[in-house]
């Protein structure tokens, strides 16, 4: 895996007790994440930690490991630059959208006014 790379998932992807893992995914530097078809909770935590993920049906058969991608949040579209084929995504809703681009549920909070800022870490 490469900074930046993109996780190309099946149905149902994050299924489960998965908390912490859409912001693991992110820490690990991944770009994002398109599936088929992605569990709602998983979906939500995804956004909510600023972890660009979209759903594009057929997207899992599109694809082959080493495959280039280049996803268009804005235009909902998934191309496989390997292969040329362009898929059609599912659109996030407009508040999720600006939510996923303010750099998650924090940040959008503190810059609206409902939490106050958070103290910044200090480096080791």
């Amino acid at each position: 895996m490469q900074p930046g790379d993109i996780l190309v998932g099946g149905k149902n992807f994050g299924m489960g007790s998965s908390r912490p893992a859409a912001r693991s995914l992110r820490n690990l530097g991944l770009g994002c994440l398109v599936a088929h078809s992605i569990n709602g909770l998983f979906f939500r935590n995804c956004v909510n930690f600023a972890f660009p993920a979209m759903e594009c049906r057929g997207v899992f058969d599109a694809f082959s490991e080493g495959d280039v991608a280049e996803i268009d949040f804005d235009a909902c579209t998934v191309r496989n630059v390997t292969t040329g084929k362009t898929l059609a995504a599912i659109g996030l809703p407009p508040r999720l959208l600006a939510l996923l681009k303010a750099g998650g549920i924090y940040p959008m909070l503190e810059r609206e006014g409902y939490i106050a800022p958070r103290a910044q870490k200090s480096a080791i």
